[in-house]
């Protein structure tokens, strides 16, 4: 939330109207998850996503068997019915955890099952329809991923891309006993475009259950998942130890690199998350109803931490780092800061916002990176410290109002983050 509280929304049994928050505290202080007695969902809702707008609230949309969409806090005139959310339901369900992403013109791109639109949320109206996606369904249980690509300070942050990779095919999720093949394709689409159309590129490996991180040099890291089934207790086999990178601006024959794998394998009730110092924590995988040791995946208590090739020995002689920076900036407002190298710069450092997203079952709700206006640097001491003059996001609906992992970057190579309020 904008004042940096935690919030999490419904569940199943008990816990589906739930409404519960975390308020951060001092490592020396006692933090725990607080559960509303005051405040619940208007609808019950298990597999839903939540979307922060750009006034601070949440949206909430879907769920299990639940055709509309809410806000915390809450609407006068209640749930609101979402037709799009019926017409993508299928006979497994494919349209839980829609992937969302707010877009720079205040609307919300909605993607479910196999379909996606503009949704105006102020009027309650679709304002744009795209072509069906190629392939499988993407969504849960079917378990693709989604990420909005970064918003560019070059383009006046008015080209916006949408990347869905992997899911599982149509049946996997009913009859897993047939060990359906995962998907091996991603598509890429130009949301802004008067003509939109989906491009197709392949991954190096089949996978579905894998998490997209938009990691701080504007890569995507694709980690975690399996080969083969679907999202479901124990319908998931051959998991992928090989995370993939896809970097979104490199030539189009040579965007993937496959990495070093891992010996954790982590499929169902997995997530990732990017640290503020670059690298990405894994964490989970039961595909159990409750925990159990046995068997060939057993549940998973481990945790580790995947470190991307820009945290590689080889290039510390152009790491950057931040030693000066405001806590909080506002809207379209300039600001500096100031970054040290261990060698003279060659390019222009680039300033990028990474927000905090909630991850489960393979989509990050909320995440986005929003690279900063850059106005050059100014070498203020002789062992190659500078002095950065930046903007702050123009509007609340680029960057909602909240707390933001910064990143220096020079030469595709980040920082470790320092952490910055946005607001107005």
């Amino acid at each position: 939330m904008p004042d940096g509280t935690l919030m999490q929304t419904g569940g199943d049994f008990e816990g589906i109207r739930k409404v519960r928050t975390f308020v951060p505290c001092p490592a020396t202080g006692n933090c725990d998850w607080v559960e509303s007695t005051t405040q619940q969902l208007q609808q019950p809702r298990w597999y839903a996503t939540n979307q922060l707008l750009p006034d601070g609230r949440q949206i909430i949309i879907g769920g299990r068997a639940v055709f509309n969409i809410e806000y915390i806090p809450p609407s006068a005139n209640g749930p609101l019915y979402f037709d799009f959310l019926n017409a993508t339901n299928d006979g497994q369900n494919d349209n839980l955890y829609p992937f969302v992403h707010l877009l720079p013109d205040g609307n919300l791109y909605i993607f479910a099952n196999r379909d996606s639109i503009v949704y105006n949320y102020v009027t309650n109206t679709v304002v744009k329809t795209f072509p069906r996606i190629p392939g499988e369904p993407r969504n849960y249980p079917s378990a693709g991923s989604s990420v909005m690509l970064p918003l560019l300070a070059s383009n006046q942050f008015s080209v916006v891309e949408v990347l869905i990779c992997g899911g599982a095919q149509y049946g996997a999720f009913l009859e897993p006993w047939t060990r359906k093949p995962c998907s091996i394709t991603c598509e890429r689409i130009v949301v802004t475009d008067p003509n939109p159309i989906w491009v197709e590129e392949q991954m190096p490996i089949r996978r579905c259950m894998g998490d997209m991180i938009l990691l701080p040099n504007t890569d995507v890291l694709i980690i975690n998942g399996a080969s083969i089934g679907s999202q479901g207790w124990g319908f998931a086999d051959d998991p992928v130890l090989n995370p993939v990178r896809y970097m979104p601006y490199g030539s189009p024959d040579a965007r993937f690199t496959t990495l070093t794998p891992s010996t954790i394998p982590r499929m169902y009730h997995s997530t990732a998350n990017l640290l503020p110092d670059g690298r990405v924590m894994c964490a989970g995988s039961n595909s159990h109803q409750f925990y159990t040791f046995t068997g060939d995946y057993p549940t998973e208590l481990r945790i580790d931490a995947f470190s991307p090739p820009y945290l590689s020995a080889s290039v510390a002689p152009i790491k950057p780092t931040i030693s000066v920076y405001p806590l909080q900036v506002t809207y379209g407002t300039p600001f500096t800061v100031t970054v040290s190298t261990p060698s003279a710069l060659t390019t222009v450092i680039e300033l990028n916002l990474m927000s905090a997203p909630f991850n489960t079952h393979s989509y990050a709700q909320g995440q986005r990176l929003v690279n900063l206006n850059v106005g050059g640097s100014v070498q203020v001491a002789a062992a190659s410290v500078y002095q950065i003059t930046a903007t702050a996001p123009p509007t609340p609906q680029i960057a909602p109002p909240g707390y933001y992992m910064m990143f220096a970057v020079n030469q595709r190579v980040p920082s470790v983050a320092v952490w910055i309020r946005v607001t107005s």
